[in-house]
């Protein structure tokens, strides 16, 4: 660890912090309707949206009726996804003459990518068309994205609308977001990343004479427009299958710096939505502040195994760190924030191999997605994510004093504290149970590259990021097979819309209560008291949950290796 390494994380901090407030700000006005200074030129053409889908702005959904709307909406997309894929040997812009994707690996990534989730069992360069890695899969992250960010709106509205019984128009919620939010700064985010020297191509792949005169070839295409809203939405999803370690997805330390910003910029601002739709906006701070201490100790702990390497690598004298599985130009700092970053925001993007972590380096990443990823979570889903364990945190406070739980002037019952629970145990269900299938079903044990502890962690890491909805890997296990792909797609499945429902169902439980003024009884939730509280019920609930599997994986590795042996 190194005082440069330290400047670089604060760096990186200090810039997300500057960016929640003039972006909380903007998205506020976005979602409320009002003028932005994109107006003269969006407006035109949100209402021409409208007008085609037959779609009237000002008729609000139940949110029942909102969330079938979501589950609808996703219908579609699968089906798009699918069937592209499947036709991909005779649809155009595919010059290197891709063949269909099978049907199982078809549906595994169609359900990865309306899930938000980008888990690829492939090779983008090697398996899939133009016209699919932008009207497939770009296209669905611009959509994945909005939706997460739609939903979370909707329960924002449950906490601050009274007596009422709508949550918004998810048609027009996610147009908003789309059209003034993702659209208008990937436009710009893509022209920075090919002046960073991106690929923004439809020509063929480039063969090249290398100076031993052996024959390479080298794959170009549209890369900056997929990277631009892969990193801002959240998605992870990468045009080459070395995602963000491939010098053409991440080619300087600069890209390097803002894609890692861009992960983190639109979740972090959604807490100063919550504040200012509340009329508070240190209730959006306080949210953060949890965010932010769970974030920061994760990266400290990472960075610190990464820096300190193995027992072996110190026995011979290599005390530089374990750079196994990292690109030299971004180093043990940059790939540590990076992964810490990545997981902590359900994005999945990687600039270096998780796999090839130390065993407390890999540890945090898979602790962050199992926590539901609400360390800034995905953009809407670590919002929603986070104040369904608000709920959980300020029932206990009320245990505690005996009073009913109340949240910015509503009163958390018992319907809202079962769905809660609902939402947050239906993660776990698929993160251990299909682990469990996974290590002793021998087609399943098969795709481990490695034994021991670390191979069970490598199933672990991919059902926990799967279930997650995050898409990052342990890339010693092979995924492609017909068991993976169809357990995997049930678990990003259950992860996405069985939390979704839940959280909707919350929506609409409060939006219909009345709103109550605080007293001299009620809990402060702007304090350090309340902060505390909300990281002391997810790591209580965290722990209880996955300190077995973890002892079993990474905590034994970790102690083997102390002993010399390693995996």
């Amino acid at each position: 660890m190194t005082v440069i390494g330290w400047i670089q994380i604060i760096l990186f901090c200090t810039i997300v912090i500057g960016l929640v407030k003039p972006l909380g700000w903007y998205m506020t006005r976005v979602f409320n309707g009002e003028r932005t200074f994109l107006s003269p030129v969006l407006r035109p053409l949100e209402r021409g949206i409208y007008w085609v889908g037959g779609v009237d702005e000002r008729r609000e959904q139940h949110w029942l009726t909102y969330t079938v709307a979501m589950l609808l909406f996703h219908v579609g997309g699968f089906a798009l996804i699918y069937g592209l894929m499947r036709l991909q040997a005779v649809l155009p812009f595919n010059p290197a003459g891709q063949s269909a994707v099978s049907e199982d690996l078809s549906f595994n990534t169609a359900i990865s990518f309306i899930t938000n989730t980008n888990w690829q069992n492939y090779g983008g360069e090697s398996t899939l068309s133009y016209l699919v890695q932008m009207l497939g899969l770009t296209h669905q992250n611009f959509l994945s994205a909005a939706t997460g960010i739609a939903l979370a709106m909707a329960l924002i509205r449950g906490f601050t609308r009274s007596s009422m019984r709508t949550v918004g128009n998810f048609w027009v919620d996610v147009t908003r977001c789309a059209l003034y939010v993702l659209l208008p700064i990937c436009i710009v985010y893509t022209l920075f990343l090919v002046w960073q020297g991106m690929p923004q191509t439809l020509g063929a792949y480039v063969n090249a004479t290398t100076l031993e005169g052996g024959k390479q070839t080298i794959a170009l295409g549209p890369v900056a427009s997929q990277v631009a809203i892969k990193m801002l939405g959240t998605n992870g999803g990468g045009f080459f299958n070395a995602n963000a370690a491939h010098p053409f997805e991440n080619p300087t330390a600069l890209s390097n710096l803002v894609q890692m910003i861009s992960i983190f910029a639109l979740g972090a601002a959604m807490t100063n939505v919550f504040g200012r739709m509340v009329g508070n906006e240190r209730q959006g701070w306080a949210i953060f502040a949890v965010m932010g201490i769970l974030f920061v100790a994760g990266v400290a702990v990472t960075y610190w195994a990464e820096a300190s390497g193995t027992s072996l690598l110190q026995a011979y004298g290599l005390t530089g760190g374990n750079m196994e599985g990292k690109e030299v130009r971004f180093g043990i700092v940059a790939s540590s924030l990076f992964a810490v970053v990545t997981t902590a925001a359900s994005c999945g993007a990687v600039n270096a191999m998780h796999d090839s972590f130390t065993a407390l380096g890999g540890m945090i990443p898979l602790i962050n997605m199992q926590l539901g990823e609400v360390i800034i979570g995905g953009v809407g889903a670590g919002l929603y994510g986070m104040l369904l364990f608000v709920v959980l945190a300020i029932f206990v406070a009320g245990l505690m004093v005996g009073r009913t739980p109340e949240y910015v002037g509503k009163k958390i019952e018992a319907r809202e504290v079962k769905m809660a629970m609902l939402a947050i145990l239906v993660l776990p269900l698929m993160y251990l149970g299909w682990t469990a299938v996974g290590v002793v079903l021998p087609s399943a044990v098969a795709s481990m590259a490695n034994a021991g502890p670390h191979g069970f962690t490598e199933v672990l890491y991919a059902y926990t990021s799967g279930t997650g909805n995050n898409g990052s890997a342990f890339a010693g296990l092979t995924g492609n097979t017909l068991f993976y792909n169809l357990t995997l797609a049930m678990a990003m499945f259950v992860g996405r819309f069985f939390m979704i429902v839940p959280a909707m169902a919350i929506a609409g439980s409060l939006v219909e209560k009345k709103s109550i003024p605080a007293s001299a009884g009620t809990f402060p939730t702007t304090g350090g008291l309340f902060v505390g509280l909300v990281i002391g019920v997810i790591l209580i609930i965290g722990g209880l949950t996955f300190f077995p599997a973890l002892a079993l994986g990474p905590i034994v590795e970790h102690l083997a290796m102390n002993a010399n042996t390693l995996f």
